[in-house]
């Protein structure tokens, strides 16, 4: 896969982390930023990387800032984008497996290295489950196109 990967001046020093846990597990990286640890703004990075993956640029992006939260509201600003905060193994997979997220965010400053990495382990290996939870998907689409999702049925 492809993975878009970038962080704020505050989450720097993960970002640098996670492109060598992305690379290792065999995935290409595509670091869209920053590149020191001089104060930027997040949302400029946050747009670069889930811009790529809605383009189609990228597979998935995984972002960091000193919370997550930041680049995770600004990531799910993007159409198609399903960003989620992530602060253990159990939220990536589920992440994953129920909301097919597409952006990983992580706190830069809460998340230590072991943690961190396996925080990203789980979340590149874990597939989609689909079945109930792809309706689910649909109707945060519909939401997402100005539509009410409580007419969406199974099917």
């Amino acid at each position: 896969m492809k993975i878009a990967v970038g962080s704020d001046h505050r989450g720097f020093e993960a970002k640098q982390q996670i492109k060598a846990i992305v690379t290792q597990l065999g995935h290409e990286c595509i670091d869209v930023g920053t590149t020191d640890s001089n104060p930027v703004d997040y949302p400029d990075l946050a747009y670069l990387a889930a811009t790529a993956v809605a383009r189609k640029q990228a597979d998935r992006a995984i972002l960091t800032c000193s919370t997550g939260i930041g680049m995770s509201i600004a990531a799910n600003k993007i159409k198609g984008i399903r960003a989620a905060i992530c602060h253990d193994e159990l939220n990536a997979r589920i992440s994953r497996d129920h909301n097919d997220t597409n952006v990983l965010c992580i706190s830069g400053d809460q998340v230590g290295e072991v943690l961190l990495r396996k925080i990203v382990e789980v979340w590149l290996s874990t597939e989609f489950s689909g079945g109930r939870h792809q309706r689910r998907v649909r109707k945060i689409t519909a939401i997402e196109e100005g539509k009410d999702p409580r007419g969406i049925k199974n099917e």
